[in-house]
Order: structure tokens, then sequence, then C-alpha cells
């Protein structure tokens, strides 16, 4: 298994050097976020996850989730290392101190879950719906909820689920069949099935608050007709902890690809005793709380297992010895070469730092707006970060999974026959990071989502609000001494972006299909451009800091390298896209259904 190490180094150049976190910190009003604190909990967190969660990744891979009888049982390990997080306050860090958080920044959160789902992805999953079933408590539930439930969860004694997909249904919640019928004592009834529930039962907690979308009996047809409800394991006593058992149970656990230590169960509801959290019949809107926490914590598994990938990776590549340079050897003392002097390994590491760097730009761009989001007190600069949040989100989501499945596959090549063998752990990456292209809505679902809803359905405002951002910053940086070339590019690509929405949007008016048939293609042109943007930014900043002497040379010259490759590699794939828009919808829906029989 390769040995993880916080990437704190690059961590810390995103967050004081190209975003200024500390100057934002302090206009929002985050006085206890100081550099100091901020320092601490990067240190402090990333010896927990290196010292901790590392090791457990391999052998909770290899042991999984146990299931008997409606008990699940967790890896050797999981539990005390969920203690051990928990009596860290880590739970507690983003959370509100109203509550029993910290009250930090939640970008501090969102950074923290980079290190802990890097060092092991399977366990980062039981925090990670915690933090998700949280933020939508916090966002719509009554004070006598939060007192109940939050605090018992910011501790990390109780922790949390998302229950939405039910057997026959996934995406299209509006045909969900779980029932909620209301009692005398303003609780209900909760019946039915739900399946894919990350966490559903576990040892690691004394309690687990289930959200459950459900459907009152005089809900309306559809999507409008949903409710969400808070389910607990044990119904909370008169105190507050936990009393007698909820009449739900675990029916079974998935036997899974990968993410094999995260107990994936199918959970049924008998009449289990729920609470209403929001208004009736808004339960979607409450959901969509968690499910964008959710969605951009899925986004940066792209990059966590990614990371951990490369890190194997480049290690691996300065060891392994298999022929000589085509330009003369470069270890003449050696029978062979390192095969980091080969292009084609050369061309597989770099693929993978330059997806990683540049999503990791932007996923703490994006951990930026969430914390103007919740703590700025202008109204017109939260409405413009949740604007932004709302059309990143979807391009986060899917253009990170996917690059950083892409990342994960090149690591596992560049060990060769090796990476393919169970015991050097690169092909468990690979395994734990297909499930999240997959999960918290497919990546062909975003890909809908940011151009039907986000783009289109906004008329191109929510467009417009992140491509006015990189005009402005191409005007800024055009005549740059050395990068004014690609800013150029750059600010083509961006005119460009905004013609082919129009291309499309003139094309739908005709046939609605040409949206879908788009739309993948449409959001990683999307993810390419917007990473495109990330790379300059961290570039201007690497070539002031080289021509003011100050810093590590070869670091900020590694930036420089990379950007450069980025832009020569891996952005001409947006040809590639563009050309698959514009050959519209014809040639996908020309075949009729009876034709792809076997």
């Amino acid at each position: 298994m390769p040995e993880y190490k916080a990437p704190l180094r690059d961590m810390r150049f995103l967050l004081d050097e190209v975003f200024d976190f500390p100057a934002r910190y302090a206009a929002l009003g985050a006085s206890d976020a100081t550099p100091d604190m901020v320092g601490a909990i990067l240190e402090e967190g990333a010896k927990f996850c290196e010292q901790v969660l590392a090791p457990l990744n391999r052998s909770g891979d290899e042991e999984e989730c146990r299931f008997d009888n409606g008990v699940v049982t967790t890896p050797k390990g999981f539990k005390e290392a969920f203690a051990q997080y928990a009596e860290g306050g880590w739970m507690g860090l983003s959370a509100d101190a109203a509550y029993g958080g910290q009250g930090l920044p939640h970008s501090l959160g969102l950074i923290l879950s980079e290190m802990v789902a890097s060092s092991n992805q399977s366990w980062a999953m039981y925090p990670g719906l915690t933090h998700g079933a949280m933020s939508a408590i916090h966002a719509h539930g009554s004070e006598e909820q939060k007192q109940t439930y939050l605090t018992r969860m910011t501790e990390g004694r109780w922790t949390g689920t998302m229950c939405l997909t039910e057997p026959h249904c996934g995406t299209d919640l509006g045909i969900i069949k779980t029932r909620a019928v209301p009692r005398a004592d303003g609780s209900y009834a909760i019946s039915g099935t739900k399946i894919f529930i990350s966490a559903g039962e576990h040892d690691m907690s004394e309690n687990i608050v289930h959200l459950v979308l459900a459907k009152l009996p005089d809900a309306p047809a559809g999507t409008k007709g949903i409710s969400l409800f808070i389910v607990p394991k044990f119904l909370p006593n008169a105190d507050g902890g936990v009393g007698e058992r909820n009449a739900l149970s675990c029916g079974s656990i998935e036997h899974k690809m990968g993410i094999k230590a995260s107990a994936t169960c199918v959970m049924n509801f008998d009449e289990a005793t729920g609470f209403l959290i929001g208004e009736p019949n808004k339960g979607l809107n409450c959901m969509f709380t968690m499910m964008n926490h959710a969605r951009l914590g899925t986004g940066m598994q792209g990059l966590c297992l990614g990371e951990a990938s490369y890190q194997g990776a480049v290690r691996y590549a300065n060891d392994r010895l298999q022929m000589r340079a085509l330009t003369g050897p470069k270890a003449p003392d050696k029978p062979a070469d390192p095969i980091i002097v080969h292009p084609d390994v050369r061309r597989m590491l770099l693929t993978m730092k330059a997806f990683n760097e540049g999503n990791r730009a932007l996923a703490y761009f994006t951990a930026q707006l969430l914390d103007v989001a919740h703590l700025s007190e202008d109204a017109a600069e939260r409405e413009e970060a949740e604007n932004l949040l709302a059309f990143l989100t979807p391009i986060c989501k899917a253009f990170m999974t996917d690059t950083g499945l892409e990342a994960t596959n090149l690591g596992m090549q560049v060990f060769g026959g090796h990476g393919y063998i169970r015991e050097w752990g690169m092909e468990q990456l690979v395994r734990d990071c297909r499930i999240a292209p997959i999960y918290e809505g497919t990546n062909g679902i975003q890909a809908l989502d940011l151009l039907g809803r986000k783009v289109l359905g906004s008329q191109g405002k929510l467009l417009r609000g992140f491509t006015k951002l990189i005009h402005k910053f191409c005007e800024a940086q055009a005549e740059h001494p050395q990068l004014k070339a690609q800013v150029a590019e750059l600010a083509a690509l961006n005119k460009e972006w905004g013609e082919l929405t129009l291309k499309i949007g003139q094309a739908a008016m005709k046939n609605p299909d040409e949206v879908g048939a788009a739309s993948v293609d449409y959001l990683m042109y999307a993810g390419y451009v917007t990473l495109a943007y990330f790379w300059l930014r961290m570039a201007v900043v690497a070539r002031q800091k080289l021509d003011a002497g100050e810093g590590e040379a070869a670091f900020y010259q590694a930036k420089l390298a990379t950007c450069d490759f980025y832009f020569k590699r891996l952005l001409p794939r947006t040809a590639s896209h563009r050309a698959a828009v514009e050959a519209g919808s014809e040639c996908l829906m020309r075949l009729e259904a009876e034709h792809f029989m076997l």
C-alpha cells in the first residue's frame, strides 16, 4: 500500500499565496481562524491521517465489514480510530459553536476531509455522511431537533446517514414508495426500504441518525410530494440520550468492488418513528442541502485518491529500474535507469500531477465560496457566492471524479504488472475511486444539472457569473511577460464557451434531446477550461515569487512546468469535446431501440 504523506506544502501554497485565506477569514470575521490555528490544524490533521488512518486502509479493504443478523461490524481498528477522531474534536471543527462545535470556517472542514479521504476513503465515509446530515439538520431543523441531534453528532457520539435510494428508483426520487403516516403525538410512522445507504449500520457510534425521504398520505405526485424525516436508530430519551430501539433494521450489506470497509446497507423501516424536518412536501429542498454538501465531498474523492495514487507512482518510478533512457544512460552505475526517465512514464505522472493540483485549486476556491455563503454579512456577496457554488458543484463532482479515476488508472499503469497485484495497493485505489462517478448523482446527471438547470435554466446567468471572473483575470494578465500566450488561449476558450452554449440553446429549442446529447461533453469542456483558469492563477503567483527571489525556487518552477504541460497536453482535449457537442443528437438517437438487442 502506498505510504500517504499529506501534501502540506501544496495546500499552504493555495491557502496562503493563491487564495489568501487569512485575509478572507479576517474579512468574514472568522477571527479564530488565525494562521497559527490553521497551521496547527493542518499539522495535527496530517499526523492523524498518516499515522492512524492510512495504516488501516489496506487491512480494512481485506477484512471488509461483516454482517450477522442485522449487526454490522467494521474492520479492526476502525472503531478505535473514530473514537480518537471524535475525542480530538475533529467532528466539530466547522460545526456551530451553539451545539458544541468549534465554529471554524467550513473551508477548514473540507480541507481536513481531503487528508482523511486520501489516507482511507472507506473510513472517511462515516464522518463524511455525518457532516452532511448535520448540515441538513442545521439548515432546516427546529431548535429542539438541533439541540437533540447536533450536539451529540458534533461530539461524535451519534453519526448520520442520508436515505434516498429505493430498489426501484435512484435518480427519479418522485416515484419513491416509502410512506410516512401521521400519529397523534406529532411523530410519523415510516415504512419502506432504502438501499445503498452508506454507514446505515455499524459499530462506531452509540446511535445513527437517518434522514429519510418519504411521502405523506395526501402528498402530491412526483418530487413535489416528498418530505424529509429524522429517523434515529435509537429514540432519544427524556434527557436526550439513547432510549428504546426504533423499528428499523439493516437487512444486508452490499458486496462491492471498492470502499469495502464502508458499510453500504439495505435499510428496512417498519413503522419506525420519524420526525418531520422542515415543511411537509418540501423534503427534496431540505435534502439538497445535504446532497450538495455530499457532492462536493464526492468530488474531493477524485482528488484524494488521485493524490494517493500519484504518491505511490512517483516513489515507484524513481526506484524501479527498466531499460536505458533513449538519450543515453542516466544511472550508469546501475544495470538500468529508473523508469521516471522515460517520456511515457513522465506523461502519466504529469497528467496525474496536473489533475491533482488543478483539482485541489478548484476545491479550495469552492471551499472559500462556502465560507462566504455562510459567514458574509453582505447579502449581495452571499448571493454571488451561492450562485457560483450552484454552478461549480456539478463540475466539482463530475470532472474531479472522472479525472481522479483517470489518475488512479495511470498510477496503476506506472507500476506495470505490479500495479495489478493486490499487495502493492494501487489497484485498491482504482477500485475505491470507481464509485465516485456513480454515487451522489451519476456524472451523467451532474452534466444534465449543469447544462440543463444551471446554465440554460438560468438563461446563462450562472455561467456568466463564472466566465466573468475568467474574463477579468485574462484582461489583467493579457500582457504578462512570460504567460501572455497561455492567457490569450484561456481568453479564447472562455469566449468559445459562451458561443458553444448559445449553439446548444438554439438547437434545444428545436429538439430537447440536444441538451442530453451535449451535456457530458459540455461538462468536461467546462472542467478543462475551469482548471486552465486555476492553473494560470497558480502560475502567475509562482512567477511572481520567482521574480522576487522568494521561497523555494524548485517548487515554483515545478508549478510553471506543470502548468505548461496542462496547456499543451491536456487542455487541447476541449477541441474533441467541442466537436462531440457540435455533432448533435441525431447520431445518438437514430438507431431504433431494437437494434441494441442481441
